[in-house]
């Protein structure tokens, strides 16, 4: 069995037997890949809190081809994210961009969408807790852009008319974006954003996380990002963390 090294996130793990665990990987090299770590819950010596949720570092799996499960031959880690944990905003966003991950990035190869998830895992890590909605918002966007889904933000994505900044547009999500008002009649089922809305998107499509959203505002992004995920990537299944995200109320305290 080839030998495979490369910076990996952990994703989702889960008990197997009764002395290992199976998880998933956000790989450098290889997207999204399956081991199974032998002997991990009855001795932390081979691989200590490596496999801890969202923990980051350098794993060599022996990969069988052509099959979905490999065997983890170690891991070592680089950074724990032990912070995700102790909150449960930044729990369920991070959750939420992991689940996205394992159901959209593939096998293909993709540094960019790798680097894209290292950086929102560890700005939702460093959220206060009144902020994780923002940056789990920003960290969704961006990840969505990664998978080239970007939504059209500055002219109708059907006639392809410029949209001034200040006005408030329709967001068609099955057209990818917003709509002029002629063209909003051939997009049904659209949902009219204020213009403060758009911008908000946009500075988050650019990395910029200091959008402040009050409950209501944070809570219309959620709904408007499901209706997007829904529209261009989702299948038949349900997305059950970002749902999770979507409707916990949580407070500060």
């Amino acid at each position: 069995m080839p030998l495979l090294a490369t910076e990996a996130i952990v994703l989702h793990a889960f008990d197997y037997l009764e002395s290992s665990r199976i998880i998933r990987l956000l790989t450098r090299e290889a997207g999204v890949q399956s081991a199974l770590a032998r002997g991990a819950r009855k001795s932390r010596g081979r691989y200590g809190t490596a496999l801890d949720l969202f923990a980051e570092g350098s794993a060599q799996l022996y990969v069988k081809p052509n099959r979905e499960l490999h065997n983890l031959a170690s891991f070592e880690i680089s950074r724990t994210r032990g912070e995700l944990a102790e909150d449960i905003g930044r729990f369920t966003a991070a959750s939420t961009i992991a689940e996205l991950a394992l159901r959209f990035a593939g096998e293909a190869d993709n540094p960019q969408l790798y680097d894209t998830i290292a950086d929102v895992l560890d700005r939702i890590a460093r959220s206060a807790p009144e902020r994780t909605i923002e940056d789990g918002l920003a960290g969704c966007w961006r990840v969505v852009s990664v998978l080239g889904f970007t939504p059209e933000l500055s002219s109708c994505a059907l006639c392809h008319t410029p949209l001034r900044d200040s006005d408030d547009t329709t967001f068609s999500h099955s057209s990818g974006g917003i709509v002029c008002p002629a063209c909003s009649k051939l997009a049904p089922g659209g949902r009219r954003i204020p213009s403060a809305a758009r911008a908000a998107i946009r500075h988050w499509l650019e990395g910029d996380d200091s959008v402040h959203l009050i409950d209501a505002e944070a809570r219309s992004h959620q709904r408007l990002l499901r209706e997007f995920l829904g529209a261009h990537l989702a299948d038949d299944r349900p997305l059950r963390a970002f749902a999770v995200w979507e409707h916990e109320r949580w407070s500060a305290a």
